[in-house]
């Protein structure tokens, strides 16, 4: 019995029904978000050394900041590991709390975490984060089943760690 390859098309009519239900359900959301996540209570932001320098308006050179970073006199909020920047704990400072709203959002500098979260494209699957209380997981099945067309079903698969991270999976309907 010979399988089937997924269509070449898939991952992209995925990622564009993801940035579809993103901009439908979540992003009108965020201004009445009871836990935002730019806030960084419970996600990590990966950054850029120009995000970074930009976002807590450094002055100082990249090697200056490390240094000053390894030696515990840098905002605590960053780690650096392999190149990049992780920021956990405190509000992004692009988010502006008095407007609920990015300051950065439609920016190029804008990091590409917060472009993915919550709902993403991963391959031929769709990734959801349900800890954004945006995410409607049956509406965003019945989006994908849509945007893919009746040829395929949709299977949810809970991280056996992280349970509130679903990917949903396309399988091809036989028969």
């Amino acid at each position: 019995m010979s399988r089937r390859k997924p269509r070449p098309r898939l991952a992209g009519e995925l990622a564009a029904a993801a940035a579809a239900y993103q901009a439908a359900a979540v992003i009108p959301h965020c201004p009445e978000c009871a836990k935002p996540c730019c806030k960084l209570e419970s996600l990590v932001l990966e950054l850029e050394w120009k995000q970074i320098k930009s976002f807590w308006r450094l002055d100082e050179s990249r090697p200056a900041f490390d240094r000053r970073l390894a030696a515990g006199k840098a905002p605590r909020e960053i780690r650096e590991a392999g190149g990049l920047y992780y920021v956990h704990g405190k509000p992004c400072p692009a988010y502006d709390d008095a407007g609920a709203c990015c300051r950065v959002y439609d920016q190029a500098i804008k990091p590409a975490g917060c472009s993915d979260f919550p709902v993403y494209e991963d391959g031929n699957r769709i990734t959801a984060d349900l800890r954004c209380e945006a995410v409607d997981l049956d509406a965003l099945t019945e989006s994908i089943a849509r945007a893919v067309g009746p040829g395929f079903r949709i299977v949810r698969t809970a991280d056996e760690e992280f349970p509130f991270i679903v990917s949903l999976t396309l399988k091809r309907k036989t028969g």
